[in-house]
Order: C-alpha cells, then structure tokens, then sequence
C-alpha cells in the first residue's frame, strides 16, 4: 500500500491532521477512531497511527475529504498538549480498572462537507508544490500549522481581511485588520531588495 504525506497541529482540545490525498474520493475514503488509535484507507492507500501519543474520544471525533487533502480532527479526552502523534508513552488515562482491549470500541464515521475549508481553499493553488518550489512545503509544519491555526480560530472579519490583504498585495502582505484593509486595495510590499513583477 502507499503511504501518505500527512502534518498536523494541535489544541489543549483537539488535533488536526491533514493527510494529502488528492481527489479523494468521499464514498471510498475510511477513517476508524480507537482511543489509542486512528486508521485511514483509501483504495490502496493506508496511514496508520498507532499507538497515539494520547487518547482520543472516538464518538467526538470526525474527518472531512477535501480536493487536495482529508481533514481529521481528533478529539482528546485528556486537555494537555501531545508534542507529536505517535509515542510509547503510557496512557496517562490508564489505570488497573481500564477496560481490557476486547472490549474497546472502533467507530468509523461518513465524511461531512467541509464549509470551513472552502474559504481557506481559496488560499491554496490547484496544485500542491514542491519543496524546490516552496521550501516551506512538508519541511516547517509549525510554521505552517500556526498560520493554520490564526486562520482557523478567527472570526469572519479577519479571515476576509487576512485573505484580501494576500490576494491583493501577490503574497508579500499578511494583515489582521479588517476596518484598514476593507478601505481600498492593499499595496504590494516587496522584501527590500526586491521588486515586484506582475506575470501573465
């Protein structure tokens, strides 16, 4: 099976994973939630996570399939950040009255339509770039992840100034404030050195 490219970043509350399948297709793609455990297939492609670095809520729990990636949110049972998504460590939830693991329950849950994304998806190109292209790309997942996460905790205003200021400014502007930026067109601000050229 193929393995797949995934990042995540987290909450006290929850983590988010992307797993980077393209044109995955929502009738075929298969998530299963265990508390120390997340699987996901799609055809002939398969990530494993096992164990987690903490336990989850497998009824809280829950994935959307977008174009170019599959979002899953995992829900902790525990408030405490993890600092990775595999590890050995024992379960701090654990103790001598936990369920044996016959009896722990799987759940697999049918995708729903990501809303949130659609607006964040206008943000990314059509295509995922390389690292030659973007070194960014797969290689500082934090960076990205808190860019992520400022645009995912957000109200509607500053998602709508964050994604005018990018478009309008090619990339070189990054702004926060809506009753600044919804005035008129935001400037392109080259790194100095630079200049800007506008392409076909």
């Amino acid at each position: 099976m193929a393995a797949l490219r995934h990042e995540f970043y987290e909450t006290d509350e929850f983590v988010t994973l992307s797993i980077f399948d393209r044109g995955a297709d929502p009738a075929k793609v298969n998530v299963d939630f265990a508390p120390r455990k997340l699987s996901y297939t799609h055809g002939d492609k398969s990530l494993l996570l096992e164990p987690l670095q903490g336990q989850i809520d497998p009824s809280r729990s829950q994935f959307t399939v977008g174009k170019v990636k599959v979002e899953v949110r995992l829900a902790k049972t525990n408030a405490v950040r993890w600092g990775g998504l595999v590890g050995d460590s024992p379960d701090p939830l654990a103790n001598s009255a936990a369920p044996s693991s016959s009896s722990t329950t799987t759940r697999s849950v049918k995708p729903t339509k990501n809303w949130e994304g659609i607006t964040s998806e206008i943000l990314t190109n059509d295509k995922e770039k390389t690292t030659e292209e973007d070194p960014n790309v797969g290689g500082d997942s934090t960076l990205n992840g808190f860019f992520q996460k400022i645009f995912g905790d957000a109200d509607d205003d500053t998602k709508r100034a964050m994604m005018k200021s990018y478009q309008e400014s090619g990339g070189t502007t990054l702004s926060t404030n809506w009753d600044e930026v919804k005035k008129a067109p935001v400037e392109v601000k080259p790194p100095a050195g630079s200049e800007w050229k506008k392409w076909n």
